[in-house]
């Protein structure tokens, strides 16, 4: 059911590696596992994201492309996987990453508390520079945190989808199994 959903949703791997931007770039992206859909492509692709998801600014899907490229696991989706991140998420997500990196450190707790920052979209730019002023102040717990909650993530991610995986296949092999197994006992079925 989830291969099926993917390649339901997904672009046709061979129009995109015809298209004339992917040709560009030659042969790197030319690679069947960069869109192949298995276990280990999706899964691999989805510890990217959630990693790649929680580097700063508008970097993050540089990030995916450029882990997925060299590791050779799926494009579309460790692109895809990135988007848990958003202005809703991130801050929520950087202040564990803060408390995280926090505990890593061993930092004891500050008697001031950390306001979360509030988006203001009507003033869109300078919300964006008062968010990254807010993280900088936030320091080493912060810049310890951030690759540490990825690489959580990302192994919890990875682990998650590939046991998933597995346990859709098992699944789909035992009823395979059933119905064949009625089918042979049903009247006028094979003896």
């Amino acid at each position: 059911m989830p291969r099926k959903f993917l390649r339901k949703h997904m672009p046709d791997a061979d129009a995109i590696r015809s298209h004339r931007l992917i040709a560009l770039f030659g042969r790197r992206l030319q690679h069947p596992n960069l869109w192949h859909l298995n276990r280990r492509s999706v899964s691999g692709a989805v510890a990217i994201g959630l990693f790649a998801g929680l580097v700063p600014g508008p970097l993050q899907m540089l990030c995916a492309l450029g882990l997925a490229l060299p590791l050779r696991r799926n494009l579309p989706v460790a692109l895809l996987v990135t988007l848990y991140t958003n202005p809703l998420t991130i801050v929520p997500l950087y202040l564990v990453a803060y408390e995280y990196g926090r505990l890593i450190l061993g930092h004891p707790v500050s008697d001031r508390s950390i306001v979360p920052f509030e988006f203001d979209w009507s003033h869109a730019a300078d919300s964006t520079v008062a968010m990254l002023d807010w993280m900088l102040a936030l320091g080493k717990p912060l810049a310890a945190g951030l690759p540490a909650l990825g690489l959580t993530l990302a192994v919890l991610g990875y682990f998650a989808v590939d046991l998933g995986w597995r346990l859709h296949v098992r699944s789909a092999w035992r009823a395979r199994a059933r119905r064949r197994l009625i089918s042979s006992l049903a009247p006028g079925g094979e003896d």
